[in-house]
C-alpha cells in the first residue's frame, strides 16, 4: 500500500517520468521519507515510555547492584541505546556520568553505543534491510560499547578526565518528566525527537536518493569492495571528516549497498560517521586528555574495522 501511495504521489501527482534518473530518485525520496516517519513516530513513542522509568539519577545505584559477569556494562550500553542521541549530544550525559561518579569504563560504554544504536537508527534499519539484518547490527553495537567500555575502564584512567568539568543538564529531564503523565511524557518526547530528527532524515534520504538514482553501477564498489582488504579500513578513514548522526548516515549507507558496496564495509562506514567524527574529538578533547581521547578513538576504531571484516565474512 506504502509502495502504490508513494508511486501515485511521484508519477501520476508530480508527473516524474518512470524509470529514469529523476524519476527513480523522487519515488526513492519519497517512499523512505514517508515508510522512516510512520517508523519513527510509533518507535519514539515507546521508547519515550522506557525512559520515563528509567530515571538518570538513579543509574549509579542501579549499576553498582550488576557488577557480576558484566552486567554493568550491559546496562551502560542499553542506557546507551535507549537513548536517542548523536555523539555529540551524548557527551554531555556522559559527562554528568563521570560527575556523579560513575566509573569510566561504564561511562565510556554508554557514549559508544548511544549514537550508534536508537530508535532513528532501528527504524532506518529495520526500512532498508528488515528485522534479521536489524537485530545483527543492535547485538553487535552493544558488544561494541561494551568491550570498548570495558577495556578502557581497566586501563585506569580516570586522571586523564579534565578536573574542571560542569554537571550536565540531561539529568533535569527525568525529574520533569515524572511531573506529568508516562503517555504525556512519552508523546512529548517522541513528537520533539521527530522534529528534531526529521530534517536529518530528510537531508540523509536526499543524499541516497542522489546516489540511488544517479550514481553509476559498480562506483562505490569500485572504491569500497567487500573483495578488496582495503575496502573497510578505508571505508572508515572515509568517514572520520563526517558528522551525521544515524537519520543522515543510514540512507546512505542503504544507497551504497545497492550500489554494490559488501555490507560489512556499508556498515563499517556508517558506525564510523556516526561514532568517530572530528567534531566529537573536538568537544571530548575539553573534557580529557589526548592520551585517552586517543586511546577511545582508537579502540573503536579497531572494533568497527573488525566488524566490518566479520560482516563481509560472515553475510553473503
Amino acid at each position: 500500500m506504502l509502495q502504490r501511495f508513494s508511486s501515485w504521489i511521484t508519477f501520476d501527482l508530480l508527473h516524474h517520468v518512470p524509470e529514469t534518473h529523476l524519476g527513480e530518485s523522487a519515488y526513492f525520496f519519497i517512499y523512505e521519507n514517508i515508510k522512516i516517519f510512520l517508523l519513527l513516530v510509533l518507535l519514539t513513542h515507546f521508547a519515550g515510555l522506557v525512559r520515563y522509568y528509567l530515571p538518570v539519577q538513579k543509574m549509579r545505584t542501579f549499576l553498582e547492584k550488576r557488577r557480576l559477569f558484566g552486567m554493568d556494562y550491559f546496562f551502560s550500553s542499553l542506557f546507551g541505546a535507549i537513548t536517542p542521541f548523536c555523539t555529540c549530544s551524548s557527551i554531555p550525559l556522559f559527562i554528568s556520568f563521570i560527575d556523579a561518579g560513575i566509573p569510566l569504563g561504564l561511562t565510556f560504554a554508554f557514549l559508544i553505543t548511544s549514537p550508534l544504536i536508537n530508535e532513528v537508527a532501528i527504524v532506518l534499519f529495520i526500512s532498508a534491510f528488515g528485522w534479521k539484518i536489524t537485530a545483527l547490527y543492535v547485538t553487535l553495537g552493544m558488544l561494541l560499547g561494551m568491550l570498548g567500555g570495558f577495556l578502557i575502564g581497566k586501563m585506569k584512567m580516570e586522571n586523564e578526565i579534565a578536573k574542571d568539568m560542569k554537571m550536565g543538564t540531561c539529568q533535569c529531564k527525568g525529574n520533569d518528566g515524572r511531573r506529568v503523565s508516562p503517555l504525556l511524557f512519552a508523546s512529548r518526547d517522541a513528537w520533539a525527537i521527530t522534529g528534531k530528527v526529521m530534517p536529518y532524515v530528510l537531508i540523509g534520504v536526499g543524499v541516497g536518493a542522489a546516489v540511488h538514482g544517479y550514481i553509476p553501477e559498480g562506483y562505490f564498489a569500485s572504491i569500497l569492495s567487500g573483495d578488496n582488504i582495503r575496502g573497510v579500513p578505508l571505508a572508515v578513514i572515509l568517514a572520520v571528516p563526517l558528522y551525521a548522526n544515524a537519520a543522515a548516515a543510514i540512507p546512505i549507507m542503504s544507497a551504497l549497498v545497492e550500489k554494490g558496496v559488501a555490507l560489512g564495509t556499508a556498515i563499517a562506514f556508517m558506525m564510523a560517521i556516526v561514532g568517530l567524527s572530528l567534531p566529537e574529538a573536538l568537544i571530548l578533547r575539553r573534557v580529557m586528555s589526548w592520551k585517552l581521547l586517543g586511546i577511545f578513538f582508537g579502540t573503536v576504531t579497531a572494533a568497527i574495522i573488525f566488524i566490518g571484516y566479520a560482516l563481509n565474512a560472515l553475510l553473503p
